[in-house]
C-alpha cells in the first residue's frame, strides 16, 4: 500500500504561488524556493519539482493540437 502524500494538493499549490510572489525579493528563483520550502517544511528540491509539474501541462488541451482532427468515413 503506497504511503499517502505528506502535503495536500492545496498546500502544494499555495507553496508554488508563494515562490512566484516572493521571487522579486530574492536574488534567484532557487533562493525563493529555499525560503518558501523552509517555511512549509519540505526540501527545496521537492518544491522545485512541484513548480516544474505546475508549469508543464499534464494533458495537452484541444486548442494546443497543431493539426485539426478529421473524421474518418
Amino acid at each position: 500500500m503506497p504511503k499517502p502524500p505528506k502535503f495536500s494538493p492545496e498546500v502544494r499549490e499555495r507553496a508554488v504561488r508563494m515562490v512566484y510572489e516572493v521571487r522579486e525579493s530574492h536574488d534567484s528563483q532557487w533562493a525563493a524556493i529555499e525560503a518558501v520550502s523552509s517555511k512549509i517544511g519540505c526540501t527545496a528540491q521537492t518544491l522545485s519539482n512541484w513548480i516544474r509539474k505546475a508549469s508543464s501541462p499534464s494533458t495537452p488541451s484541444p486548442s494546443a493540437d497543431p493539426q485539426p482532427r478529421t473524421a474518418c468515413r
